[in-house]
């Protein structure tokens, strides 16, 4: 029996993960749920590069409420950055949920713990109203720096650090909205620091999220994530996939996440180096995408820098939710995260 899935939204990594509910015998794509108004009324099929799909693409959340799906993959821009209304996306999944659909999404909430208890009184009131299961997933966060540390973790008798350093340039990376909407690349500093707010908010809410689940999955005694936010600005015109980065606009972000005790000893760590162009910001550290242990025994991996051991790592997102689909859905009702769930493994 093919899982049916409902696809909420249409942009880059949405487009991935419909054609591989599409391609895939174990699952069935009912519908597709689009926010701009010339995309509503079309066949779901000419949006994201298919065949005709016999699917009407809608906008209305109460014709996903009363589909078939078991599934809903929630893939937008998030809220928290963009909207009117920041608890859009949270208001979405309860209504969801309480209707009893399963739901995946990329957009954060990966440990709701992190928000307090209130966030996860309202996710799981829903999922027990509807006998449904909450899921969020990605690549970063979402794999890279706590599902392969927690990975990790199994080798250790202890761990007195764990420090995730990923460094990354998006020269390559083809979605403006990824680069330039959600993360603020090419925009000038006044304009950054106006819109940072809830782009802050925002990212520091899904790393921190990362950095406590982690931790807590190895019994750090994590009581606080700290942040820290260095800037670069472009000094020419940079062409890259995404777009022109246009002179005196950030071409690069350098973050720092760290959980620490209530002493203040820093156990989980994670450290950004993010640049639009490779010759951005010479003086940040440069390399490898690295994972550090110190413990029992201590241990050191590294990944190639630029995702160049991920051919795609827009796919890799959305992937990284398809393959949760079987999982979500066969679980128990509430919140599930990477510490409640098994294992992700594709089921192709």
């Amino acid at each position: 029996m093919a899982y049916k899935v409902f696809q909420w939204a249409t942009g880059t990594v949405d487009r991935a993960t419909a054609q591989a509910v599409l391609e895939r015998n174990s699952l069935s794509l009912v519908g597709l749920h689009a926010y701009s108004p010339a995309k509503i009324g079309k066949d779901a099929g000419e949006l994201v590069g298919s065949d005709t799909a016999g699917i009407v693409v809608t906008g209305d959340i109460q014709t996903v409420i009363d589909s078939e799906a078991d599934v809903v993959i929630h893939t937008p821009l998030p809220s928290l950055v963009y909207g009117d209304n920041p608890d859009q996306d949270v208001a979405d999944f309860c209504a969801l949920l309480a209707a009893g659909k399963n739901v995946i999404t990329v957009v954060g909430y990966m440990y709701p713990k992190v928000y307090g208890p209130e966030l996860v009184e309202r996710l799981e009131s829903a999922c027990e109203a509807g006998g449904s299961s909450f899921h969020s997933t990605g690549l970063n966060p979402g794999w890279l720096g706590d599902l392969i540390p927690l990975t990790m973790s199994g080798l250790c008798k202890t761990v007195e650090l764990a420090h995730v350093l990923e460094i990354s340039s998006f020269e390559h990376y083809p979605s403006p909205e990824i680069m330039f909407e959600s993360m603020g690349f090419n925009s000038f500093p006044e304009e950054f620091e106006k819109s940072n707010a809830r782009r802050a908010h925002w990212l520091n809410g899904l790393f921190s999220e990362s950095v406590q689940m982690t931790a807590d999955g190895m019994n750090m005694n994590v009581v606080d994530v700290v942040s820290t936010q260095d800037l670069a600005i472009a000094e020419t015109d940079l062409e890259t996939a995404a777009g022109t980065v246009r002179a005196g606009t950030i071409a690069g972000q350098h973050w720092r996440w760290a959980g620490v005790t209530a002493d203040g000893t820093e156990r989980m760590v994670h450290e950004t180096v993010w640049r639009m162009h490779n010759s951005v910001a010479p003086d940040w550290p440069t390399g490898k995408h690295s994972i550090r242990f110190e413990g029992s025994p201590s241990m050191y991996l590294e990944f190639e820098a630029d995702f160049a051991w991920m051919s795609e790592s827009f796919l890799g997102t959305a992937m990284h939710a398809v393959n949760a689909i079987p999982y979500v859905v066969e679980a128990q009702p509430g919140i599930k995260t990477f510490l409640d769930l098994p294992w992700i493994f594709v089921r192709q």
